[in-house]
């Protein structure tokens, strides 16, 4: 029955990523990035014409949730590849090709994806950052915030908007900005997250842009948004799905060696039961995510929308559950440094908010799915 759900091919992935990110804590994640792009993992799901290794979200979900099993996931994994690859890699034009995809899979180059906003979230009928045409180049305006590793990309890939000429509407389009564009700024934000990759409020004020850095056509708008988009809630849930299995790896080693009244804890089906509940929802959560990456890779853009938002749903209250009853099992040492459970509690919430929160998810399915009226 596995074979028919994974294939040995990936199996054997699999188990080569976990024995690469087993213990690497201590690499220092540029260099563990750069270690992972040697070996073809990090730009997986690259074309194979542009240095990649041919395959799709299926395999770069696979590679970041064993990351993420072995304590060692890589955020920008999420963003670089996943997103702004994947939207390179479809809608690019020749040159935007030639000039990032080779650099995004052999690890040189990072790309960072801005759309959030203060006042509009992931909403992109709301986002007001808007790009005007100057002559031939583009004028961008506007602020985003909670962008990841602006700092260490080099360039950030923009969600803006721009005014159709024949509607008058404001429709979205993505443009590629270089760290050090003359007006593009960032401020960090100061997280209680723990995390390698911080995060940034970006203001951009009237950054002037070559025509060649509008990526895609002009019009595609929504299409090229959400080739992006999907594929990051498929990695996103994969971010949580190898979290909530290395909280609970570390909770079932714990369970079995402690003993209390002659007796392992794990012995106790009050400490065993939910340990094999949240075995099952992460389980559970990695079959839908297969699914969504199936159903995206094989051109399938509606239905992996859906498939997407449930498995990130699913996957990030599994990634919860399971680390709450991971700290729980291990009591007061739960809370300790030594035992590096306590960053995940914050860690683990981030499933639920990012990219979009598990209500917007159930908004997606009670409207598109069960043709429920939207209360917006």
């Amino acid at each position: 029955m596995t074979a028919l759900i994974e294939s040995d091919e990936h199996r054997s992935l699999r188990t080569a990523v976990a024995a690469f990110a087993k213990g690497r804590s201590g690499t220092g994640n540029r260099q563990f990035w750069q270690d992972a792009a040697k070996l073809g993992y990090i730009g997986v799901n690259l074309p194979e014409a542009y240095g990649g290794g041919g395959g799709g979200i299926t395999e770069l979900s696979l590679v970041l949730e064993e990351m993420g099993a072995a304590g060692n996931p890589l955020l920008m994994m999420i963003v670089s590849p996943a997103i702004c690859g994947t939207v390179i890699a479809r809608f690019g034009t020749e040159a935007q090709k030639r000039e990032w995809l080779p650099a995004l899979a052999d690890g040189s180059r990072l790309m960072a994806f801005g759309i959030t906003e203060p006042d509009a979230g992931s909403n992109s009928h709301r986002i007001t950052t808007t790009a005007r045409r100057d002559g031939t180049d583009w004028l961008l305006t506007g602020r985003k915030v909670f962008i990841s590793g602006v700092d260490i990309a080099d360039a950030t890939l923009i969600v803006g908007r721009t005014e159709d000429a024949r509607t008058g509407r404001l429709k979205p389009c993505l443009f590629i900005v270089p760290r050090d564009t003359p007006g593009f700024e960032r401020r960090r934000i100061d997280m209680e997250l723990h995390a390698e990759e911080k995060q940034f409020e970006l203001t951009l004020d009237d950054v002037r842009l070559p025509a060649e850095a509008l990526v895609g056509d002009e019009d595609a708008g929504l299409l090229q948004l959400f080739a992006g988009l999907n594929p990051e809630r498929v990695m996103t849930a994969a971010f949580g799905i190898g979290m909530g299995r290395h909280a609970l790896s570390r909770a079932l080693d714990y369970a079995r060696e402690r003993t209390v009244w002659k007796t392992p804890i794990g012995a106790h089906q009050a400490i065993a039961h939910p340990l094999a509940q949240a075995h099952i929802d992460l389980e559970l959560a990695r079959l839908m995510m297969q699914k969504a990456a199936h159903l995206y890779d094989a051109g399938d853009d509606l239905g992996a929308g859906e498939a997407a938002n449930m498995a990130k749903y699913a996957a990030g209250e599994a990634c919860v559950k399971a680390v709450d009853q991971a700290v729980h099992t291990l009591g007061g040492n739960g809370l300790t440094r030594e035992y590096g459970l306590a960053p995940l509690i914050t860690a683990a919430r981030v499933a639920r908010i990012a990219p979009v929160s598990r209500e917007m998810i159930l908004n997606y399915v009670s409207h598109q799915t069960l043709g429920l009226p939207k209360s917006y």
